[in-house]
């Protein structure tokens, strides 16, 4: 897979987490007076402040992974900014943050050059994250679509203009379409989010879709862009016409969403069939065991498998400078891939948890984090 790796957003991330640290400087509890009482009354002594940055898709989990773990152990704080992948794992790979959130795995590149910045083993993925993205489209009075990826590719390049193009509507028997222009709505940053779609697109119609996986939108491709998936569902929302891709959970009314071909029918997006589909996951070929990059099989025909999902990861350091710092990054990760913490993310943005024999491999690969000098 084409990987592209862009930096051009590490300031961003960089000036949003001073901007969190400033916030957070007036408090020792910044999740508010409730982790302050709590802490009064806490048993865990586990203590200090660590910082992460990346996937926007990730917020709402992440949002509640911050809260159920401040409540177990208040006096610790988690601070994280919604930058985007590329500008989390540039943060991570410039040594500016302790974990990173991505959409994507690290590349080999980034593999090898993460070793300067997180010692010999340099930096693992762990899944985290499990989220279906949705095709979200703004047709008043349409909730939902059958589309294959064929029709959305088209969609996407530009060559499908109108929504009742019969190459929808031979999809879609009964429904009205109306003769609206379609506008697509790409992704301005650099985006796992992109990427996991694009990777699906160019996967399962290479011939219609014939650039490669990459976390940027194609330049050449006509269509509005904006940031982070807030930034197109919003835009969507305000454009009759409008169509984007989107982590679902950030998907709401008026948006309607489309089914997707998978085989001989079309899968309905959801969480469950997210998780058939992650199932179907191999381990990524040469990394270490306790790196849990995963090849997502976009081709399955898996009955209820929805294969246009991103498997959003937490990229830490093999090693870290300081004992405080490896202890607090180790319960965090812990605790984000454990059966409660799954559940809070589920709860909180819809996602699939991952499995119960993922989450035992996750936990001993977080494990293995020491201090920079092997101690």
């Amino acid at each position: 897979m084409k990987r592209v790796v862009s930096f051009r957003h590490t300031p961003i991330a960089l000036i949003s987490l001073s901007a969190l640290a400033l916030t957070a400087c007036g408090s020792d509890y910044p999740l508010g007076s409730e982790q302050e009482a709590a802490a009064q009354n806490a048993t865990s002594t586990l203590d200090g402040s660590i910082t992460g940055a990346g996937s926007s898709a990730q917020g709402p989990a992440m949002n509640a992974w911050r809260a159920d773990f401040a409540a177990i152990h208040p006096r610790a704080q988690i601070q994280y900014s919604p930058d985007g992948s590329g500008a989390g794992r540039g943060a991570l790979l410039a040594g500016a943050v302790d974990f990173a959130g991505s959409d994507a795995y690290l590349s080999d590149e980034e593999l090898e050059e993460s070793r300067s910045v997180c010692g010999p083993e340099g930096a693992f993925n762990i899944p985290a994250y499990v989220a279906p993205i949705s095709i979200a489209f703004n047709l008043p009075g349409i909730e939902e679509l059958n589309l294959d990826a064929e029709t959305i590719a088209r969609i996407f390049r530009g060559e499908i203009a109108r929504w009742n193009d019969p190459a929808i509507a031979q999809q879609n028997d009964g429904v009205d379409l109306p003769d609206t222009r379609i506008a697509p709505v790409s992704r301005s940053d650099d985006s796992g989010t992109t990427e996991n779609f694009t990777d699906y697109l160019h996967a399962v119609v290479p011939e219609v879709w014939t650039d490669e996986a990459d976390g940027t939108f194609p330049g050449d491709l006509a269509g509005e862009n904006a940031k982070g998936n807030a930034g197109v569902v919003s835009t969507v929302s305000g454009t009759v016409g409008a169509v984007t891709y989107a982590d679902d959970s950030a998907v709401g009314p008026p948006l309607g969403r489309a089914r997707l071909l998978v085989g001989d029918e079309y899968v309905t997006v959801s969480a469950e069939a997210a998780a058939i589909a992650v199932d179907a996951a191999s381990p990524v070929d040469g990394r270490a065991d306790f790196d849990i990059a995963l090849d997502l099989d976009r081709t399955t025909t898996e009955p209820g498998a929805y294969p246009l999902v991103l498997v959003s990861y937490h990229v830490f350091c093999s090693t870290y400078e300081d004992e405080a710092t490896a202890t607090l990054v180790k319960a965090f990760g812990t605790f984000v891939v454990s059966e409660e913490g799954q559940e809070a993310a589920a709860a909180a943005a819809g996602s699939a948890p991952i499995s119960a024999s993922l989450s035992v491999r996750s936990t001993d690969a977080i494990e293995t984090i020491s201090v920079r000098d092997g101690s």
